[in-house]
């Protein structure tokens, strides 16, 4: 007897009896799925035998035409056929519209297509998430449809399941495989039982299970949606779809058999599990494990698992271990970053290491900094180490790192980099290669432009001849904050500078460097130097307090009262193009608005000069009181520029980064006189297009090599000796960076120093090509460590030797990259020297250096053996050619018989790496750990190394006006117009002389001022550094700015060492000693060339024509000048009365101050040890010995 199987009630009509009624759901599924089946295949065999009959009937036609049949009988039947053709072609027209239209509605191709895919897995999912609400009830159980609230939605499910299923078929191109797919199953054996549920008003779960199916087709869907876009996450998907479906179908196929029984045995061996248990069945069976708790008891669900195991173990053997691997190996720091509201934040990226990246932070992050409110995004495409992941967690409030690349758009979408403020690319500095380097970082500019043109970028170069291909780049623009760090101009630039100026390389590293004040109690030199390495750069907004007052007035209130040090400000002219005017003079008068750049300690002090009010302020002697008072100011609503975004972006500031050219080039104070306009040479090129350089034609590399005996013949004193390590394998370092700011056009031509270079010549073959043409360069093929070749460049009379290698990126050992560097310092510290070198025993015609060609316009006939003039000290003032008075130039000229070491010629040596500066100074006392800028010979100034140049990238981020002056100090006039101008010839163009480009040559310059004799030297022996800072910026207009300190001047006894550091700003109170050398800012003199070149025409100038030529900014002479000029007179006739009987052809001997036009004998006598080492202090000072060189008319 039948067993009541389901509940029956009034309430549900169902069949009275309570018999299950499985078989009528499974019969509806089999018998469309068989159904279907058969129509298939019975059309394809119907149309396979039409076929074969059609073929056969045309098969008889052609051979009835081939046997001769009637024309009319063929025409007449081939009308029909025609009419036939067209019939089915148009019939097959019109399918194809309609399976067209199929294949677009079902496409993931078309918005409508992606639309339906996505609802349909949507609905699948649902319609398997009613099936866990169901499986809580029992198999088979009596339903109301009207009630039941579950079996209406599942209703709407499956009839659109039905319609979607009917738009695939008619889509399909082969119907039997359609019908036989995953997919048309699934349909099969669900759709058909919801009907047969209705009609019957009972409800059967059957294999509803298997629309967990759909779920195989999970990473599709996520790739329609762009959400999976990376080969891994797309196979980590499918891996975990096809897992977790085979495991729900499976659990679902467990759970009907086990609830509902055996057939055969009237459904009594079931037993009641949830899903949900036979879920946990299923996993323990795949994974072996077995526990016995839960097992299977019907024969089917037995037989089942038998085959189950089999493919389930394989595929838990598999897929587990390889989902593990993907998920194992998925980046660690692959998120995307999330902004925060109210926070900028930076995108770093390129060379990302330890050292960069912690050089960086340190800088960036500083204190003195105030409060920066911007978040470090790092990018980089290699996962971090230990010590650099420790970095990061370190400053995790405000550092973030992400794995990915620059080049690629989806890694800059997870970095926000449209958002971001700026976008900050590292170099590597020590890379073998750096044009590869700088192509690397030039794509990285370009993928992240073309990504969002608008992004500022600040990267850093290598090579300064790859700065052009940036120009290429649409929407680089450096009106909007782009810049480009050019290591090897800076660097070259600040060596250059040393050679003018030693020291002065150390002194702007550091103030562009934010460095924490470290106070020493003990009076040593470090105490000085560490006071001024305190102090960095910061620009300020002027109160209104200065409008209206010159810039030197400025200047001293400043110092003397707010105790800040401004040198430079942004200017403004009537059609408000903005320039930036280093120390203009008094021509200039302060604006509303202007913008200050300040020498302080942090930027708090610097709020000084904004605040500061004539009022409220004018009897506070303590600047800390100085404070923001309550009277009403414009200022108020001037933005600053000491926010981490710089508010201020003229571009007009960048295009004149001199003291204002353009703006004040109708000056007469600017200008040449119209004198001298009226009398130039249209026709002489004597500087490049810009006016901003020196430039002579191009000489062929032949004409200027030296050998060793034609060097030594040549008198050379007061030059550059470029001591250059390279080969032709070598990467070029750019010498034209060097060699640019000593050919600046602010010089004149008779103060230009001579350089020679000593190196392989293969290596300088290749740079000569943007040396070619700078005046005054001669080359001795050689080696630097060759004490020959040193000894005949005359190196202990050089006013600078620059030790440089192109070797030392191709190392991998740190501590032998300097090899060569190092080497060659201690090679020429150890050299003895004999200054009894025979200058006036050498051949009386003297030795014409090649590239300097007598017969050129602009190198007139030697008309004398002039001594050259350091033009680090301002030679074209008196201050230091007081040295030549009676009593005081007879020592200095003198000859000792003693031998003189070499450790008292100046030199700077390039460094890679940091730690090498321990070897180059045997006699200190520096830890190998200490940083870089405590050590001896960085403060000195004798050694420079490109990692100070980290700095540059933060402090250009905060406020880019500190680039542009620092470049115009360094470079000694680089413009953008000129960098164009270099990118389209890679060299230097030849200009004539006109009012505009002599204009350009009105800008400062960097000098250093002796106070051993001068206007200066009451305040030299124990004076005011203040005192000093006033009186030259009142008289001269010179704006002094630091110290060049002898070591041990703070000692009392006597030291013979000549060592020099450098002290930054020193306070108003600072006291001088007799041997300090002053850095300072010295105006343009016009008419000293003019001087200088009348002194060259005439061999009998006398004292008064001198004069009149003069420089207008000249010293007057101090209150012993009566007795200096009778001493004069009297030995002026002495001279002229031996001159007349030493004949013509024998050479005259000329001092090179205008006042002093007038040949001397020069004597020579014994220098003591004492006076020797004297010298050496002084020899930035005065050359010692006078070399043989021309002197061309200038204008």
């Amino acid at each position: 007897m039948d067993a009541l199987i389901i509940p029956v009630t009034m309430e549900v009509p169902c069949d009275s009896r309570g018999q299950r009624m499985w078989w009528a759901f499974l019969a509806s599924s089999m018998v469309t799925f068989f159904g279907g089946l058969f129509i298939i295949l019975l059309w394809r065999t119907l149309k396979y035998l039409w076929t074969v009959c059609c073929h056969c009937g045309v098969k008889n036609k052609e051979a009835q035409k081939i046997n001769g049949g009637g024309d009319t009988q063929a025409d007449g039947a081939c009308k029909p056929t025609d009419e036939k053709e067209e019939n089915v072609a148009a019939e097959v027209g019109w399918m194809t519209s309609v399976k067209d239209w199929a294949g677009v509605m079902i496409s993931a191709q078309t918005l409508t297509g992606r639309v339906l895919v996505v609802l349909v897995f949507a609905l699948s999912i649902g319609a398997l998430v009613i099936y866990f609400i169901d499986s809580s009830n029992p198999i088979e159980s009596c339903q109301n449809f009207y009630k039941d609230f579950t079996l209406q939605i599942d209703m709407a499910f499956n009839v659109f399941f039905l319609l979607y299923f009917g738009l695939r078929f008619i889509a399909a191109n082969d119907k039997l495989w359609f019908w036989l797919e995953v997919n048309s199953v699934v349909d099969f054996f669900t759709v058909p039982p919801v009907f047969v549920s209705v009609y019957l008003n009972r409800s059967w779960l059957g294999l509803r299970f298997l629309r967990a199916l759909r779920l195989i087709q999970f990473s599709e869907i996520l790739q329609f949606l762009n959400i999976l876009k990376t080969s891994n996450s797309i196979k980590l998907v499918n891996l975990c779809s096809i897992f977790i479906s085979t495991w729900l179908t499976a659990a679902g196929f467990i759970h009907l058999v086990e609830n509902s029984g055996d057939p055969w045995e009237n459904f009594q061996n079931n037993q009641p599990l949830t899903y949900w248990e036979c879920v946990y069945l299923l996993m323990v069976t795949m994974s072996t494990v077995g526990y016995g708790d839960v097992y299977a008891k019907t024969t089917l669900g037995r037989l089942f698992m038998v085959f189950f195991i089999l493919g389930g173990l394989a595929m838990f053997a598999s897929y587990v271990p390889e989902i593990i691997e993907l998920i194992g190996n998925r980046k660690k720091y692959g998120g995307s970053y999330s902004a925060v509201s109210g926070r900028k934040h930076i995108v770093v990226c390129g060379h990302i290491t330890l050292e960069s990246v912690s050089n960086f932070l340190k800088d960036f992050l500083h204190k003195d900094r105030d409060d920066v409110n911007v978040e470090i995004v790092f990018l980089h495409n290699i996962s971090p180490n230990l010590e650099l992941e420790a970095l990061f967690k370190r400053h995790f409030t405000q550092v973030e790192f992400y794995q990915g690349s620059v080049l690629n758009p989806h890694d800059l979408a997870r970095v926000k980099i449209e958002s971001a403020d700026a976008c900050l690319i590292l170099a590597n500095k020590y890379c073998a290669d750096p044009d590869a380097e700088d192509a690397s970082n030039i794509m990285r500019v370009i993928s992240i432009k073309n990504y969002h043109p608008k992004i500022r970028i600040i990267t850093q170069m290598l090579q300064y001849h790859n700065k052009a291909h940036l120009l290429n780049i649409p929407s680089w623009n450096w009106k909007e904050g782009d810049d480009a760090i050019c290591l090897a101009e800076l660097k070259l630039g600040f060596i250059a500078q040393s050679c003018l100026a030693p020291g002065l390389s150390t002194m702007l590293a550091n103030l562009f460097s934010m460095r924490s004040f470290i106070k020493i109690e003990e009076d040593t030199w470090q105490k000085y130097y560490l006071e001024g390495v305190a102090n960095e750069m910061y620009t300020e907004y002027l109160s209104s307090a200065f409008v209206g007052l010159s810039f030197p007035a400025v200047c001293e209130l400043v110092f003397a009262k707010l105790k800040l040090l401004m040198i430079a400000i942004e200017y403004k002219s009537e059609k408000r193009e903005s320039s930036i005017l280093i120390n203009p003079g008094n021509h200039v008068k302060i604006q509303e608005g202007t913008l200050g750049f300040f020498i302080a300690s942090d930027a708090k002090e610097v709020k000084r000069a904004y605040f500061y009010c004539k009022a409220c302020h004018d009897d506070i002697t303590d600047p800390k009181r100085i404070k923001k008072c309550g009277c009403k100011r414009l200022e108020d609503e001037q933005p600053s520029t000491l926010s981490p975004k710089k508010k201020q972006r003229n571009g007009g500031m960048r295009n004149s980064p001199n003291s204002s050219p353009k703006l004040m080039r109708h000056d007469p104070l600017l200008i040449p006189g119209n004198e001298q306009i009226d009398n130039m040479d249209a026709n002489v090129k004597k500087y490049d297009s810009t006016g901003m350089f020196h430039w002579c034609p191009a000489k062929d590399i032949e004409k200027v090599i030296l050998t060793r005996s034609e060097a030594a013949m040549t008198v050379l004193s007061g030059h550059v000796v470029v001591c250059i390590f390279g080969d032709v394998k070598s990467a070029l370092i750019g010498l034209r960076n060097l060699v640019m700011p000593l050919r600046a056009s602010n010089f004149h031509y008779h103060e230009l120093k001579h350089i020679v270079f000593v190196g392989s010549l293969e290596y300088l073959r290749r740079e000569w090509e943007t040396l070619h043409n700078f005046p005054k360069v001669s080359i001795l093929p050689g080696t630097p460590l060759s004490r020959a070749d040193l000894r005949a460049v005359n190196i202990n009379l050089c006013d600078m030797c620059v030790i440089l290698s192109a070797n030392q990126n191709n190392i991998d050992d740190a501590s032998l990259q300097d090899k060569e560097c190092i080497l060659a310092s201690l090679n020429i510290k150890s050299m003895q020297f004999d200054d009894s070198i025979g200058v006036l025993q050498a051949n009386s015609q003297g030795f014409t250096p090649p590239g300097m060609d007598r017969t050129s316009p602009d190198n007139s006939p030697v008309h004398g053996l002039l001594r050259q003039p350091s033009i680090t000290t301002g030679a074209n003032i008196p201050i230091i050619t007081e040295l030549a008075k009676p009593g005081k130039l007879l020592p200095l000229v003198s000859i000792s018989q003693e031998k003189n070491s070499g450790t008292h010629i100046l030199m700077i040596t390039e460094l890679v790496n940091d730690s090498n500066v321990q070897f180059l100074d045997q006699d200190d006392d520096d830890d190998p750990d200490t940083e870089l800028y405590l050590t001896q010979p960085f403060a000195c100034g004798t050694a420079f190394a490109v990692s100070v140049l980290d700095s540059l990238m933060s402090a250009t981020y905060f406020n880019d006006n500190i680039l542009t002056l620092i470049r115009t100090l360094v470079t000694g006039g680089a413009t953008p117009e000129l960098e164009a101008l270099i990118a389209e010839e890679n060299a230097l163009r030849g200009g004539y002389s006109t009012p505009q480009t002599l204009a350009n040559r009105d800008r400062c310059r960097v000098a250093q001022l002796a106070l051993y004799d001068g206007p200066f030297a009451d305040l030299g022996d124990g004076g005011c550094y203040g005192d000093l800072f006033c009186k030259a910026l009142k008289t001269y207009n010179m704006l002094c700015f630091g110290i060049y300190r002898l070591r041990d001047a703070h000692l009392s006894t006597p030291s013979q060492c000549t060592k020099r550091y450098v002290i930054t700003n020193p306070p108003y109170e600072f006291e001088l000693v007799p041997t300090d050398l002053i850095f300072c800012l010295m105006q343009f003199d016009h008419n000293a060339g003019q001087s200088r070149a009348s002194l060259s025409h005439s061999s009998h100038s006398s004292y008064s024509s001198s004069k009149k030529s003069s420089s207008v900014h000249s010293i007057p002479s101090t209150a012993n000048r009566p007795n200096r000029t009778k001493t004069r007179d009297s030995r002026d006739k002495q001279n002229a009365t031996r001159m007349n009987r030493m004949g013509q052809a024998e050479k005259k001997w000329f001092t090179d101050e205008p006042d002093n036009a007038y040949p001397r004998n020069i004597q020579i006598k014994p220098m003591s040890t004492h006076m020797a080492n004297q010298i050496n202090q002084y020899k930035s000072t005065s050359s010692l010995i006078p070399p043989i060189r021309e002197v061309e008319d200038e204008c």
